[in-house]
């Protein structure tokens, strides 16, 4: 079952082994992760696996507004769209 983020547990040694030309880790049932994906990064000599989680629609609209803003040339063009003429059809 996995742990809650902010509780902390007695370290536990795991295995290594080699998956292909992966060096991959057992990791204990009490140090499941939610998902199928995690991200890793190095702090000093220690490695940091934290699962991803998927961003809500206020994290993606955080990014959107980070990103610069349109020029002229990306509007729309204009469209000359002319109503269909009617006509009797039965």
């Amino acid at each position: 079952m996995p742990q809650d983020s902010h509780s902390t547990t007695t370290p536990k040694e795991a295995k290594l082994f080699r998956n292909n030309r992966s060096q991959a880790v057992r990791i204990p049932v009490e140090f499941e992760l939610p998902g199928e994906k995690v991200l890793i990064s190095r702090e000093g000599d220690r490695l940091v696996i934290e699962p991803v989680r998927k961003a809500g629609l206020t994290a993606l609209l955080a990014q959107w507004a980070k990103e610069r803003p349109l020029d002229p040339e990306d509007d729309f063009p204009e469209i000359n769209d002319t109503p269909v003429k009617s006509e009797e059809i039965f």
